[in-house]
């Protein structure tokens, strides 16, 4: 069969198929150019306006505000997000190898956009791995919601492209990866590598090891499936991922990763909320003061800094040393006195309360019920009486404080109530007399259970701890030296004096009398009649206005039974006016806040001591003479027991004997049935202030020998100060108080106090009954 002929093309007509081949090339420019103009039409804000130039050179970002010890330990922050900025100097280098070789290896060589890596993804339909470069990951993190659509994810990933472009163009490498490191959220309250590094290793970010390391830069995949918290063997096997990408981009040899990757984790998981860490009541003194201070002092826009979001440098004048040698004093004699109430009055009616019956311990009760936040929700909601009544009633679990740890437990809340009425309470300061600057400040035992501030917010009766000032008064009015004789008799302030209805004649708490006292003896022995002697000489007026002018902020009664301690003081305003007594005469503020810094370094404010000229060198000095006595053979003696066969009941008196040598001055204080303790330590360039006693006044210790402020306060300042004075660096003095330039004209060693002296200090322990 005749084949059959092909058709002759015509004249002009091309050969193939020129048409498809068109095709193709329209379909080739289309390709190029598509791309092209999506990234023209996202860089001009058709898909969505784009973040401008100073947004790129500073995208926001919540910085935590950090607050700052006298030694430079960040103590604390106030967060939104708990992030502190780090430089890319202060990231460990294995953070920044682990990080590329496991999610952008051509990071250092790439424009923001890895073409090569894109390509794969596309032609594997995103099976080999994702494209997206670091540079995109923190345009997205920092610039976008997530999206709700393929399609708005779509836009979004152009506006990554762009975003990228554009930061690549203004940052180095170094700088973008810092801000990737810095804003990635680790979860567990560690936002950004240094919190991370806080949170989970204890340490900061330039401290992590390759191990640590590897570890938070597998958490970046996916931080809750591979969270070393929740998901260990996951976050393991993550771990060794990135460890073995490592291998892969010759960061790691394989001979160490075979090594490496038998490792346990090596977690020191740490909690950073604000009922942990260091100085917890001192760090809510800050925040509360911060809360003001934002409101006086505004941006130059006008805006108000906002501490949660705006990355402020609080620095503080807290030693991290001391404040931890405070806590664990407070920690080891509050534990152990407590104990000791538990033991001695715990089965006793009534107990914690003292001389009540069953009626007014319910009335107190019932007021607590009704102070407390769930009484008032309960309220707010509409909820009756009766009800409010029967829900407190009923038992339910409930985690608890005690000394030796949480106690999961089941209780009514009522019950919870009077559980923690239970417990003696304590504030504590230290304070340096010459700057005012707070040292260590501990509000309380327990800042997650016991959230009242018992050294700033706390107010009680001062007891004899206020009368130095009635003494130092009529010093400086009479210039008495401490030599000052005066007889121990029943003294009585006429009724129509100042005021009164009837006479006032205060006893002594032994009921004994007739000694010729000097003022060194009677104030170490906190003998009332004395200091009833001295009101009577000056009036309570020229009293009042010098302990106002030492800072007492509270209601000070023009009344002569202020001469015995009955107004309120805080810790605070107690260590403050001590401060006149070491600094010649000066009073100076106690200060908390040295500098505030924003973000960038630059000083917003500074702040100084507030001081005041109160006495002169001399009746300073002699105001000191005379405090001194207290702790060689007064109420603070036990002080300086050594060693021997000398114990207190139950050991109640924590960590004696104490064997101080050094010049020491103080004063003890004990309020109306034992409901206060307190101890004022002097040494001088130190002044401490101690407070114990139950939230209820009619809770206390039934005997004095247990409830006495050498006794239940006493102890805390001696267990700090043997610590301080072990540790060297803190130059800690135990010199005398420097005398007066001009010398003291008057006479401070009494040479019938030098006598009594010589006799066995512990015996006059004994017949102190203390």
């Amino acid at each position: 069969m005749q084949k059959k002929k092909q058709p002759t093309p015509k004249k002009g007509q091309k050969k193939g198929n020129g048409k498809y081949v068109l095709i193709i090339w329209c379909i080739f420019f289309v390709l190029l150019t598509i791309p092209a103009l999506i990234f023209y039409l996202a860089s001009n804000d058709y898909f969505g306006e784009l973040p401008g130039f100073e947004e790129i050179e500073n995208p926001k970002s919540n910085l935590a505000s950090q607050i700052i010890s006298s030694d430079g330990v960040m103590i604390g922050k106030f967060y939104k997000e708990n992030r502190t900025h780090v430089e890319f100097e202060q990231i460990s280098p294995y953070v920044i190898d682990a990080l590329v070789a496991t999610e952008d290896e051509r990071f250092f060589s790439h424009p923001g956009i890895d073409l090569r890596a894109l390509a794969r993804a596309v032609s594997k339909m995103g099976k080999g791995g994702g494209a997206s470069t670091i540079t995109q990951q923190l345009a997205k993190n920092l610039f976008h919601e997530p999206a709700t659509s393929l399609i708005e994810r779509l836009m979004q990933k152009t506006k990554e492209w762009v975003i990228a472009a554009r930061l690549e163009r203004q940052y180095t490498k170094e700088e973008i990866i810092t801000m990737y490191l810095n804003q990635f959220d680790f979860i567990y309250q560690a936002v950004g590598i240094q919190s991370a590094a806080a949170i989970y290793f204890n340490q900061s970010a330039d401290s992590l090891t390759l191990l640590e390391s590897a570890m938070l830069v597998g958490m970046v995949k996916n931080p809750s499936l591979y969270s070393p918290i929740t998901k260990p063997v996951q976050a393991v096997q993550r771990r060794n991922a990135v460890l073995y990408q490592m291998v892969r981009n010759n960061s790691l040899t394989r001979e160490a990763f075979d090594t490496l990757k038998l490792k346990e984790i090596g977690l020191n998981y740490t909690r950073q909320g604000h009922d942990e860490g260091s100085a917890p009541y001192f760090r809510e003194y800050v925040r509360s003061y911060m809360r003001k201070w934002s409101e006086e002092n505004p941006k130059a826009d006008g805006s108000k800094y906002n501490m949660y979001t705006d990355g402020l440098k609080i620095y503080t004048t807290i030693d991290t040393r001391m404040q931890q040698y405070a806590e664990e004093a407070v920690s080891e004699h509050m534990s152990n006195l407590q104990r000791v109430f538990f033991k001695v009055d715990g089965k006793k009616p009534g107990f914690p309360y003292s001389k009540l019956n069953q009626q007014q311990i319910d009335g107190i009760m019932t007021q607590a019920m009704r102070r407390s936040d769930r009484y008032r929700q309960m309220k707010r909601n509409g909820i009756s009486e009766d009800s409010i009544r029967e829900v407190f009633e009923t038992p339910i679990r409930m985690h608890v404080f005690h000394w030796d740890g949480d106690i999961d437990t089941v209780m009514s809340p009522m019950d919870s109530i009077r559980y923690y009425k239970a417990f003696y309470r304590t504030g504590f300061i230290a304070v340096d007399p010459l700057t005012g600057f707070v040292k260590a400040y501990v509000g309380g035992m327990n800042f997650k259970h016991f959230k009242y501030d018992q050294v700033k917010m706390g107010r009680r009766q001062a007891g004899s701890t206020f009368k130095p000032f009635v003494y130092a008064t009529a010093i400086k009015q009479k210039k008495y030296s401490p030599c000052f004789e005066v007889p121990d008799v029943l003294t009585c302030i006429e009724k129509g004096s100042y005021g009164l209805i009837k006479d006032w004649c205060p006893q002594n708490s032994n009921r004994q009398y007739g000694e010729v006292r000097t003022l060194r003896n009677a104030l170490a022995n906190s003998v009332n009649t004395i200091t009833t002697f001295l009101m009577k000489q000056i009036g309570p007026e020229p009293v009042v206005r010098m302990v106002k002018a030492m800072g007492v902020e509270g209601e000070v009664p023009m009344q002569p039974s202020i001469a015995l301690g009955t107004l309120d003081m805080s810790v605070y305003e107690l260590a403050g006016a001590y401060t006149t007594f070491v600094n010649g005469g000066v009073y100076t503020q106690p200060l908390m806040i040295t500098r505030i810094e924003d973000k960038n370094g630059t000083v917003l404010q500074e702040f100084s001591p507030f001081t005041r000229e109160i006495l002169n060198e001399q009746d300073a000095f002699v105001m000191l003479e005379i405090l001194k006595g207290v702790t060689i053979h007064g109420t603070g003696a036990r002080l300086r027991t050594k060693s021997g066969n000398y114990s207190y009941l139950n050991d109640v008196v924590t960590g004696f004997p104490y064997g101080f040598e050094n010049p020491i001055a103080g004063k003890t204080g004990t309020t109306q049935n034992n409901s206060d303790g307190w101890f004022v330590g002097l040494v001088p360039n130190l002044v401490g202030v101690v407070w114990s006693g139950c939230e209820d006044r009619s809770a206390h210790f039934r005997g004095t020998a247990y409830g006495q402020g050498a006794t239940v306060a006493l102890p805390t300042w001696a267990i700090f100060m043997r610590k301080c004075y072990e540790d060297q660096r803190l130059n800690i003095s135990k010199g005398n108080f420097p005398e007066p330039v001009d010398g003291v004209n008057v006479e401070v060693n009494c040479q019938k106090e030098r006598l009594n002296e010589q006799s066995d200090p512990n015996n006059r322990l004994n017949n102190l009954g203390i």
